[in-house]
């Protein structure tokens, strides 16, 4: 049977080689003398074989004494190498930041590359897609801050802008006079789709989707296609729209509400990203 060395009695013998006595070494390990003395004897006694000659004064080590503690000094190098590399590591671990798609391009690049200059040694991680999976994610933990539109007073963040919303439609079309409304939007679990859905259900008109993408730009540009009605952030609308609104029969919508989420016990880095974000946030809508 492999005996297994100790560590902590490996880091008595190093003590006592190094001071010279057995009252020195537990001064520095902070034992008591007898403690050592037993931990001494205990690895004696496993190896088969003296490691310390004792006298009165000093105490000296032997051949046998020599082999292990030089190899008891690589062990414990590599078992503090160990901690500090893992320490590192988990200190090293990624931010994960989560974004609607329509800000991961860029209306916060320039808050990224600040946050990137400021704190060079951290590793950002930036998802983007539709704001369910984003708020999904972040109720799964799976992201330490995220951005995320909700209809309004739905969910609490650490700071929150409304929204504006307005309906389009291509600069040159006249798609709310075909007998079905063609739309364009997001897919089912989006908030612009149900919204539109539910206006033209209430309306008591019939609609159809003819145009279905993931990206919000996407939206703003199948419409000014003339594909199709749709729903935007009013930050997002274009020469080449044509905004809607009661004149044309249709209600207007009430904002969402962005909100940004930080998970609880957050690095100091987090909670200056934090900061980054909220103070861009403000500037985006402030121009809106």
């Amino acid at each position: 049977m492999h005996q297994i060395l100790d560590p902590i009695l490996l880091r008595s013998l190093v003590a006592v080689v190094d001071t010279g006595s057995f009252t020195r070494a537990a001064e520095s390990t902070h034992l008591t003398q007898s403690t050592i003395s037993q931990q001494i004897r205990k690895l004696e006694a496993q190896l088969g074989c003296d490691l310390l000659i004792r006298k009165k004064r000093y105490t000296t080590v032997t051949t046998e004494g020599e082999r292990i503690v030089t190899y008891a000094r690589r062990i414990l190098a590599m078992m503090e190498d160990a901690i500090t590399q893992t320490a590192a590591s988990a200190e090293q671990r990624p931010i994960r930041l989560g974004v609607p798609e329509d800000f991961a391009t860029h209306e916060l690049m320039p808050t990224l590359t600040r946050f990137a200059r400021a704190f060079p040694d951290v590793r950002l991680e930036v998802k983007s897609g539709l704001c369910s999976e984003m708020w999904s994610q972040f109720q799964n933990n799976d992201l330490d801050l995220a951005l995320v539109k909700h209809r309004l007073g739905r969910a609490q963040g650490m700071a929150s802008w409304p929204e504006p919303l307005c309906w389009i439609d291509g600069k040159n079309s006249h798609n709310l006079q075909q007998t079905t409304v063609p739309l364009v939007g997001l897919p089912s679990t989006g908030l612009y789709r149900s919204e539109m859905a539910h206006t033209f259900d209430m309306l008591g008109k019939k609609w159809r989707m003819a145009y279905i993408t993931t990206s919000l730009s996407g939206v703003g540009c199948a419409v000014e296609a003339g594909l199709g009605v749709s729903l935007l952030p009013k930050r997002l609308v274009t020469p080449q729209h044509h905004i809607l609104g009661i004149d044309d029969g249709l209600p207007d919508v009430p904002p969402l509400e962005l909100l940004l989420h930080v998970a609880p016990e957050q690095s100091n880095q987090t909670k200056f990203l934090a900061q980054y974000l909220t103070e861009a946030c403000n500037a985006i809508f402030d121009r809106v």
